[in-house]
């Protein structure tokens, strides 16, 4: 495998090699990737089937079979808005939880409790009997997916290098689009199986929670959160392990020297609202909203729905979906592949272009030629997939995986976890929000929606292309001085305060 080496005072490279090891650690941590991407997949196809509908939202099932259906509205339905979107609010309260878990237990400790929460809302949702119990198993479900989304990004982005950070940590957003595609099939089966294919398909989410739960045992934890709670030796040990070489002592120090500094930190919070900490707590929490912004959770839930919507009957639908996650899955290896050489800023912006060209197109097609209670043409329909299926590249090779990525390298030791917290909450904040209200959207403002998402892209286009530093081949501890404080703008909020991080590499 490759060997990077560097100096080391000046917070450059240090000496490291890519281990099989560490890559063994990414892949079963990525687990937790897969149990949110499953349950992104198998929501929307689950709410789309007759058996689903009949039991639990009884007044949408009978709506969706009127002769005279709205193609726009026919999902119109709080309660079914609310089976998807409270697992994004429990997810929401729960990162904060799961910052102080990262902190005070480690990555590892808290990535084996994301399994249990989430093992656990899948068996009361298989096995619900009323709508309580299937709300309840959601929020145990947000609960698991909370404190995955914190500690799995952290964790990849401390055991990685500099030089393979990105395409380490990229495995998560890899796996989610994985655990979509895998929903996806298993709907189009399970939706065959009548009354109970529903309940197949929401209890096959404890099979990558066991997963998580009995290979997080295999792994290591990461060196940095070894050294943070003075597991000194341990932690120095871990380091050789995970870097392959056993000249380890650069990074150690500098390791130690951040966490010398986070300890010192009593309150994360208070700091995180200092000037200082503004540029990348403010860049996390934007990515977010614009990671959601672009319309995608829009399309990856309710893709059985819109693709009915279009014209096509439920099991084509259906498979339209699959196809869409297999093109979701291979769209990310191309983020992996280019990452750490094209740099974030590049895939972002190219990818700005290419999901507003089939917004604004998709969004035509529909405003022209799909009446309330009519269907497209069948081209148009199959034309209307492609370019979905552009729109889903274009995000899984930037805004999907860069929008976790970015968040879990920029943030110094002492306000990693909680401003990590603060990005996780806002993705589950923002998906919640589109999750709860895009079936209204949808109704209201009919094919107007994708021009609304379309406005959105041009937005964060301009931010990427004016606020959002590249950050690639940095060292995850050296991103005060040689990011924030060589920025154009974000440089004048780095003040006296940080004078003495200035000394760190001295």
């Amino acid at each position: 495998m490759a060997v990077v080496v560097g100096t080391s005072g000046d917070g450059a490279d240090f000496e490291a090699k890519t281990t099989v090891y560490v890559v063994i650690c990414g892949l079963i941590a990525a687990f937790g990737g897969l149990m949110f991407g499953y349950d992104i997949g198998i929501s929307g196809g689950v709410s789309a089937m007759d058996d689903f509908l009949e039991k639990f939202f009884h007044a949408v099932y009978i709506k969706k079979k009127s002769a005279q259906e709205n193609n726009y509205c026919k999902y119109d339905n709080q309660f079914l808005q609310l089976f998807t979107s409270s697992l994004y609010l429990a997810a929401l309260v729960a990162s904060f939880f799961a910052s102080t878990a990262c902190t005070k237990f480690g990555r590892k400790p808290t990535m084996q409790i994301a399994s249990i929460f989430f093992l656990a809302g899948t068996v009361l949702d298989a096995a619900a009997p009323n709508i309580a119990l299937l709300i309840i198993g959601r929020i145990l479900l947000g609960v698991g997916i909370g404190f995955a989304n914190q500690a799995v990004p952290l964790f990849l982005s401390e055991i990685a290098h500099a030089k393979i950070r990105g395409a380490l940590n990229i495995l998560f957003q890899l796996f989610v689009t994985i655990g979509i595609l895998i929903a996806n099939v298993i709907n189009y089966f399970a939706a065959k199986i009548h009354p109970w294919g529903w309940r197949l398909s929401l209890g096959l989410a404890g099979i990558p929670a066991i997963i998580l739960c009995v290979g997080s045992l295999a792994i290591t934890e990461t060196p940095t959160s070894l050294i943070e709670r003075e597991k000194y030796q341990e932690g120095k040990d871990t380091l050789k392990k995970i870097r392959g070489t056993d000249n380890v002592d650069a990074e150690y120090e500098s390791i130690v020297r951040a966490s010398e500094m986070a300890r010192a930190v009593k309150n994360p919070l208070r700091k995180l609202m200092k000037p200082a900490s503004r540029p990348p707590l403010v860049i996390a929490i934007l990515l977010q909203v614009f990671q959601q912004f672009t319309g995608i959770n829009a399309i990856m839930f309710y893709a059985p729905v819109l693709f009915q919507t279009v014209g096509f009957k439920n099991d084509a639908s259906l498979l339209s979906s699959v196809i869409m996650g297999l093109v979701n899955v291979f769209s990310t290896f191309v983020s992996i592949y280019l990452v750490d050489k094209a740099g974030r800023r590049k895939l972002l912006l190219q990818s700005c272009v290419q999901m507003l060209i089939t917004q604004v197109i998709i969004g035509a097609i529909l405003m022209a030629d799909l009446s309330k209670t009519g269907s497209l043409p069948k081209g148009e329909a199959i034309i209307v997939v492609l370019l979905v299926c552009l729109f889903v590249a274009g995000f899984a090779w930037s805004w999907g995986p860069l929008g976790w990525l970015i968040p879990s390298e920029t943030f110094p030791l002492e306000t990693r976890s909680i401003g990590f917290a603060f990005a996780v909450s806002s993705n589950m904040f923002m998906t919640f929000l589109i999750a709860q209200v895009f079936l209204s959207m949808l109704c209201h403002m009919q094919a107007g929606i994708f021009f609304f998402f379309a406005a959105w892209i041009v937005i964060m286009g301009l931010f990427a292309l004016f606020l959002l530093p590249e950050t690639k081949g940095m060292p995850i501890d050296a991103m005060v001085d040689r990011v924030w404080k060589k920025h154009w703008y974000w440089k004048r909020y780095m003040g006296d305060e940080d004078e003495a991080r200035e000394m760190q590499n001295k």
